[in-house]
């Protein structure tokens, strides 16, 4: 936990809710309303949220036009890599709004496949796994690949998980679902309201 102003807080990890993953290359299933979802979470409980991001170069490895398997997708500086407008403009407390000191970029070796973003590194240089306390909320985008992956990489560190079901995004609703059991048996907590 941390404490904000006196206030003791959770912190919410808030996964890759960029373009290219809710209307753009790799658009997935039930993102905007994730996004959604995480606004009002983030508006009704005193959390401190964590943004993380894809932040590629157009030579990026994973890139179907380089030898890898995805689509051009967040490519650094496009409107591709932008996270959803929404959490600038609806969410309440400023400081919980995207910042340099809040968003955590990983992807950006061109030859390491990053889904994690345990290593992400914010405007200051610090890590995303040096950022967050002992109890981690978890949504975003997509559940299959980086929540899922960033959630692992918190587990194996020692911290406790809560995922917030309706507001995470997914590439295969069949395989979302196969994910959320699995997270489960390994001691995720799912919370589903």
């Amino acid at each position: 936990m941390n404490k904000i102003g006196g206030i003791v807080m959770d912190d919410l990890v808030i996964v890759d809710c960029q373009y290219d993953f809710i209307d753009g290359t790799l658009a997935c299933g039930h993102s905007h309303e994730a996004v959604e979802e995480l606004v009002r979470f983030v508006n009704c409980h005193p959390v401190r949220v964590l943004y993380t991001s894809d932040w590629h170069s157009p030579s990026n490895g994973s890139f179907k036009v380089n030898g890898g398997i995805w689509p051009v997708h967040c490519v650094a500086g496009t409107k591709g890599a932008e996270l959803d407008p929404l959490f600038g403009k609806e969410i309440e407390n400023p400081l919980n709004r995207p910042s340099s000191a809040n968003r955590f970029l990983k992807g950006q070796n061109d030859e390491v496949e990053e889904y994690s973003a345990f290593y992400g590194v914010n405007g200051e240089g610090k890590k995303l796994f040096d950022a967050v306390s002992s109890h981690v909320y978890v949504g975003g985008i997509a559940s299959e690949y980086c929540v899922k992956e960033t959630v692992l990489s918190l587990l194996a560190s020692g911290r406790s998980v809560t995922l917030l079901v309706k507001g995470l995004g997914y590439v295969s609703e069949a395989d979302h679902e196969k994910t959320l059991k699995e997270l489960k048996e390994k001691g995720v907590t799912l919370l589903e309201e």
